[in-house]
Formats: C-alpha cells, structure tokens, sequence
C-alpha cells in the first residue's frame, strides 16, 4: 500500500497587518463598527477575530505576531508530515 501525502499550502491573508491595525484604530477612535465593516469590506465576525487577537497591538507588534504563528503552523505541517512518512514505511 503506497501512502500519498499532499502539501498543505498556508492561504496567506489578504489583509496586511497596517489594514488590520487601521480598522481597529478606527474603531477604538469611536467609528462604528459597521462603518468599519462597510469601508474594509469585511464581516463582523472577522472584525472581533482580529479585536481579540491584535485589539490593542500597534502594526509592528501585529506583524511579529502574524510572522511567528505562520512560522510556527509550517513547523507543524512539516513534523505531520515527517510523521506520516514514518508511518507509511510501517505499514
């Protein structure tokens, strides 16, 4: 039995990290959230996503962040795969 592993690509946001620090900005100024929404295009659900895992993080900070968590998931993909290669040769 021959074990086929496929890569898994990470999607990259289309949101930068000055964008996403911007509607936040926005609306910790007092804009509505809505307004934000409509002038980002984007849904409320992904708007307090970000709140809560940047609210109050400058774009640097934000940018940090983002880098090492997209570090860390290839770090992962690569020990499954790793895993299920060594598995695959059980079998």
């Amino acid at each position: 039995m021959t074990l086929v592993l496929k890569e898994h690509a990470v999607k990259k946001g289309q949101y930068t990290e000055e964008k996403i620090a911007y509607a936040l900005k926005q609306a910790e100024a007092g804009t509505p959230v809505a307004e934000v929404l409509r002038r980002m295009g984007i849904s409320e659900q992904t708007f307090y996503r970000w709140k809560k895992l940047y609210g109050g993080l400058g774009v640097g900070e934000l940018r940090r962040i983002r880098v090492r968590t997209h570090s860390q998931n290839r770090t992962v993909a690569a020990r499954s795969t790793a895993d299920r290669k060594a598995v695959g040769h059980l079998s």
